[in-house]
């Protein structure tokens, strides 16, 4: 048992995700993916897949070993994929071998289809024994496909098919993290951990987690005695029992640094499983909490309270969470828990265990060497079973000799304090000097910040740090979090910050970190020369006199979050400076006199200064300067003495005329920044030899585009120019620059031309060219961008051809020459030509002409060529007749015509098979839409609005349709049959079968068709109780509310009390509204009554986009089934009976509206 227990912490990914991509990839893969990473479940999806050839790469076997759970999504095309046949060997392999659970999930297929090979799977098969009838080895290759087909599809997993795929997708989620949850149980947060069991079973007495009864529990204890690990461990144990858990770690510190309403949206972002401000202060808080998480089963922690605050906002009341939620607190404060019988104190721990503990950390093993028995029972007597103290002295002594155990044993004997933190102090003793001062540095400053900032910071000090981190962590003085921070015990914050404060008054420290202690130093002028770090957050009002830090000769760190002074001048600064950081610094320059040689970074974002310095100074050591919104700056220093500058921030100085020549000949230079830098006129020659980055956006004053000199280093440059009037680029820009990866040039309003040197950038993936209004042509040479893949020229609205070179592209995936709808910067009369295809742009997948001017002959009669088209927009052109071969886009996904108002007749639709999305919108001039439309089985949104010539509709396939819209289209003479819709009259319940995936429709009828409309409806609403439909819109010609829906009103909120036990399954079709007037957006809501009578909302649905024309006399009906608002995650057991309140708030022009609740017995004689 032990060896699986080590091979599954060794495990690198919770969950491997196998999937034909070009069935599921952007559909339900992509949402079971979001549904797992939101979960925190660390999953492997391969997302440049290719699901072709017969090899899968080595890493993706690796993958595959080093998951816990493989989750394999069958589709209709799976079985064709021989990439996915062997992924799925490779992972039933690993099954036999390796014990990983296996989860199936047959999405829009049979099971005994994939089981037995039929259908598409049999299809496939065929093909993959055809392929391989006279080889022996792919024969056998085919037979290990089906094994695995077979075993797989026997396995205990998921049929989408049987219900709503977003509750599918949850159930997924919640069984791989109830089954990872238990792992994490046996595997992680019980290991090793001394005397934990008894704890637990304490611990679970109180919290007694059968109940359906919402409680808190509190952990309490001296510190060091373990409450922290005590409630990972239960939270690690229980917390896959309920919908959502949050430990929020170090409360009381965390409240210190940042303000309540911060945790309050942590707690909310954990809970929710979606990272938003929910809240903008403690006290909206109080109120967001329990109306968000009322009806919610969760487990929350709050490890460290010191307050009656942190309850208060965070849990404050019961009633704020759903029946059966569990609240657990640490704190060493009784009195914050109000009932005795909820708190479970934390006992020191009996002499075996704390001998078991200790032995664990000094010798890495449960029985001590016997030389050291001795002074392991001192030691362990001494500590008087504190784990804290146990763990920090074994820690120390472990790999030392006899003689430094006896004077260890002898210093915490002869320690007369009985305080712990003087015991523990012994551990700091221990230390080397420079381990010394960083252990200081962190418990003064950086307790909760990134390690790699802490890195970069002591790191400037020329301290070993990662050497000197590591050796901290080892003798268990600090430990670094999940989120990569510092992090250490209270008890080892407060005996770091005690060594520093032993050092007689405030002026004598090392370390300065409370404002009131820095404020009288700099009052009574006391610093010395032994003061090495200040750290503030923020000084309100200091009196800073001119010489105030003149002995601080050997200050290294200066951070000051910001602060405020009367003085005008500061004369001196200490040149030993390694890191200056300042924010809101507030005097013009820096003193005269100040240059260290040692700096490295400067920092004086939103400072008041004029200038830096005066002439040129040396600072040989920096490498960053960030003066962003330096909004008074007017020039830049000489940056001859900064040879290894690497990082140059200037952001939104907008005062700022010129940059100092010297800025050229910085080889180092990384990354530079001067967007909105608006009164910047002139910049000097750049070099790149190591330039990564540089951004010119907004720079609305720059004259001239600099001259850009040397070879980049094989990485890549990102030039960003939005919103700069540079008349022109010279060729220079791109010479020598073949790594260049992105180039964004948007908004250059006076650029007229590019350079034809652009066409050297051999690397570029990615070039912008938006909205620059002069820019009338794109040099040839844009075609020897081979490895381009997006080129946005949108609102360029003067370009009227692409170069004919543009169809070597062949990496080419995004274009768009979207003019927008507006004639000004057109040229007069110019239409839009596109170049002949000749089987070029291979790999085109988004292709964008809205508002073009196209013209019969502007689109390429080849257009059918591009073979990889999934997106066209066409959107307000002035073409007829669109080309014939548009029938043969077979990869066509989403196609566009709206506002299209010349446009007489379509192509046919024959070739694309693959077409999910068709808007026509305002094309008034479309009499007829080809009858092939009917026999597209993948057609999911049809969108005809204000067509109004349109007299003739074909039938359509509905296998796949989930939104149709058929509005003013006012010369329509037959409703569109929908394999006999209008048939249906006699048998209207067969409807239910030939509509069941319809999940949102919308339809506006002349007077002329009011009869189909009223079967129509009829049928709709008997087909309303199927799972999949979300809402259906019907518009009557009329003016007047039907006396049967008996609530009514003219507000914009409906609300009505619902009677008792008014859910009867099977017979309730849903809730039905009716209203006149112009509506844009409706929000349904299904609301519990609270114990405390205040309506919480639980159960929502947004309708977004609703029409908002003006259809004259009409009445609009829509019908909301409860399966479209009822979400049974969140229900929390409860039935649609223990909810008494429906309301509808409408936005939009709303005149009277009805509602009332439908049932099946009703329906007749309502319409």
């Amino acid at each position: 048992m032990a060896s699986f227990s080590d091979s599954c912490l060794r495990r690198k990914y919770d969950v491997f995700l196998s999937f034909r991509g070009e069935d599921t990839r952007r559909t339900f893969t992509s949402h079971l993916y979001e549904g797992l990473k939101n979960r925190g479940i660390f999953t492997c999806q391969d997302v440049k897949r290719l699901d072709h050839g017969d090899s899968i790469p080595e890493e993706l076997v690796k993958a595959i070993k080093e998951s816990q759970i493989s989750l394999v999504v069958f589709s209709k095309n799976y079985g064709a994929s021989r990439w996915c046949l062997n992924e799925l060997v490779k992972i039933m392999e690993c099954k036999d071998k390796n014990e990983q659970t296996v989860i199936p999930v047959f999405y829009d297929v049979d099971p005994s289809h994939v089981r037995n090979q039929r259908e598409s799977f049999g299809e496939a098969f065929s093909k993959h024994e055809s392929k391989y009838k006279d080889d022996v080895e792919g024969m056998q290759k085919v037979q290990r496909w089906r094994t695995a087909l077979t075993v797989a599809a026997n396995l205990k997993g998921y049929d989408i098919r049987d219900g709503i795929e977003s509750e599918k997708i949850q159930q997924i989620v919640d069984h791989i993290s109830t089954k990872l949850c238990k792992s994490v149980y046996s595997l992680s947060s019980l290991q090793d951990v001394v005397g934990i069991s008894a704890h637990l079973e304490k611990l679970k007495s109180r919290l007694q987690i059968e109940i359906n009864d919402v409680r808190i529990v509190g952990i309490w204890g001296i510190g060091g005695v373990g409450k922290t690990t005590i409630a990972k461990a239960i939270f690690d144990t229980l917390s896959y029992q309920f919908k959502a858990a949050c430990f929020l770690a170090d409360v009381k510190e965390n409240a210190k640094k940042n303000q309540m309403h911060s945790l309050q949206n942590i707690l909310l972002s954990e809970l929710l499983r979606k990272k938003d401000d929910y809240v903008n202060n403690k006290y909206e808080g109080k109120s967001i909490i329990p109306s968000r998480l009322c009806s919610m089963k969760v487990l929350i922690v709050l490890d460290d309270i010191d307050h009656s605050d942190h309850l208060e906002y965070l849990a404050g009341d019961l009633r704020w969470f759903g029946n059966g939620s569990r609240v657990v607190v640490t704190t060493r404060n009784r009195h914050l828990i109000e009932k005795d019988d909820a708190i479970y104190e934390v006992p020191t721990l009996p002499d075996h265990e704390a001998m078991q503990l200790f032995n664990q950390h000094a010798f890495k093993k449960e029985v001590p060497d016997e030389r050291f028995k001795k002074f392991s029972l001192e030691l362990v007597n001494n500590a008087k079973g504190l784990p804290l103290a146990l763990k920090v002295w074994g820690s120390l002594l472990h790999k030392k000799g006899l003689a430094q155990w006896g004077r260890t044993v002898d210093q915490i004997k002869n320690n007369s304090s009985s305080e712990i933190v003087e015991k523990l102090k012994i551990s700091y003793d221990g230390l080397e000097p420079e381990e010394q001062k960083i252990f200081l540095d962190m418990a003064c400053f950086f307790r909760g910040y990134e390690k790699k900032e802490v890195i970069q910071i002591l790191g400037s000090c020329d301290f070993g740090v990662e050497y000197g981190l590591d050796v901290l962590i080892d003798k268990s003085l600090v430990f670094i979090s999940k989120n990569d921070t510092i992090e250490m015990h209270d008890l080892i914050q407060d005996m770091g910050r005690y060594v520093v404060k032993t050092q007689k008054d405030s002026g004598e420290q090392s370390r300065l970190w409370a404002a009131e202690d820095f404020e009288e130093v700099i009052a009574n002028n006391t610093g010395t020369k032994a003061v090495e770090a200040i750290w503030l957050h923020y000084i309100q009002n200091l009196f800073f006199s001119k010489k105030a830090m003149k002995k601080m000769k050997k200050l290294r760190v200066l951070y000051i979050g910001r602060f405020h002074t009367h003085d005008d001048t500061i004369e001196y600064l200490p040149n030993n400076l390694r890191w200056f950081e300042c924010i809101w610094y507030p005097w013009k320059s820096l003193p005269e006199n100040f240059e260290p040689k040692r700096l490295v970074h400067l920092d004086l974002q939103y400072s008041l200064l004029r200038y830096l310095w005066i002439g040129t100074k040396h600072f040989p050591s920096l490498r960053r300067i960030n003066l962003n919104f330096s909004r008074s700056l007017i020039r830049t220093p000489d940056f001859t003495g900064m040879p290894n500058l690497e990082y140059l921030n200037l952001e939104g100085c907008s005062n700022l005329e010129e940059v100092h020549h010297s800025l050229g000949c910085s080889r180092k230079l990384i990354e530079l920044n001067l967007s909105w830098c608006v009164s910047l006129k002139r910049f000097p020659c750049v070099n790149v030899e190591s330039l990564e980055s540089l951004n010119l956006q907004h720079c609305s004053g720059l004259e001239k585009f600099p001259e850009i000199l040397g070879r980049i280093k094989p990485l890549e440059l990102d030039i960003q120019m939005r919103k700069n009037v540079v008349g022109e680029l010279p060729s220079s820009v791109f010479q020598h620059q073949a790594r260049l990866t992105e180039l964004d040039l948007s908004f250059l309003i006076n650029i007229i031309a590019l350079p034809s040197s652009i066409g050297m950038l051999k690397g570029l993936v990615k070039l912008h060219v938006r909205y620059c209004s002069k820019l009338e042509i794109l040099p040839e040479e844009i075609g020897d961008l081979e490895n381009l893949e997006k080129l946005d020229a949108s609102y360029s609205r003067l370009i009227s051809q692409p170069p004919a070179s543009i169809i070597r592209l062949n990496k080419l995936k995004f274009l768009s020459f979207e003019k927008g709808n507006t004639k000004v910067g057109h040229k007069d009369g110019v239409c839009f030509v596109f170049p002949h295809v000749n089987e070029g742009l291979c790999s085109l997948e988004y292709l964008n002409l809205n508002y073009c001017n196209l013209i019969d002959g502007g689109l390429p009669e080849d257009i059918g060529c591009l073979s990889s088209l999934k997106e066209l927009y066409l959107w307000g052109n002035n073409f007829e007749h669109l080309p014939r071969s548009m029938a043969q886009l077979g990869a066509l996904k989403f196609l566009n015509l709206s506002h299209c108002k010349k446009l007489k007749e379509l192509p046919g639709f024959t070739g694309m098979q693959n077409l999910e999305t068709l808007n026509l919108i305002k094309c008034m001039n479309l009499e007829e839409i080809h009858h092939s439309l009917g026999f597209l089985k993948k057609l999911r949104r049809l969108t005809l609005t204000n067509c109004i010539q349109l007299k003739r509709f074909p039938g359509l396939c509905i296998d796949s349709l989930k939104y149709l819209c058929l509005r003013d289209c006012s010369s329509l003479e037959k409703f569109p049959e929908i394999f006999g819709i209008m048939k249906l009259k006699s048998d209207i319940h067969m409807l239910d079968s030939v509509m069941r995936d319809l999940n949102s429709m919308y339809i506006s009828f002349p007077h002329s068709l009011s009869q189909d409309i009223v079967s129509l409806q009829q049928g709709m609403i008997c087909a309303s109780d199927s799972l999949s439909l979300r809402v259906f819109t019907v518009v009557h010609c009329g003016n007047r509310i039907p006396s049967w829906f008996h609530h009514r009103g003219t507000g914009k909120t409906v609300s009505v009390n619902l009677p008792e036990n008014w859910y009867v399954r099977d017979d309730l079709l849903g809730f039905a509204v009716c209203y006149s007037g112009n509506l844009i957006d409706t929000t349904a809501q299904l609301i519990p009554l609270c114990d405390d009578g205040m309506p919480w909302m639980t159960q929502k649905l947004e309708l977004s986009s609703l029409p908002n024309y003006d259809t004259g006399c009409t009445i609009h009906f829509f019908l909301v089934p409860l399966a479209s608002l009822w979400d049974t995650s969140t229900a929390n057991g409860n039935t649609p009976n223990d909810y008494g309140l429906i309301t509808f708030s409408f936005s939009g022009g709303m005149e009277e509206y009805g509602f009332r609740l439908l049932y099946k017995d009703e329906l007749e004689g309502k319409f």
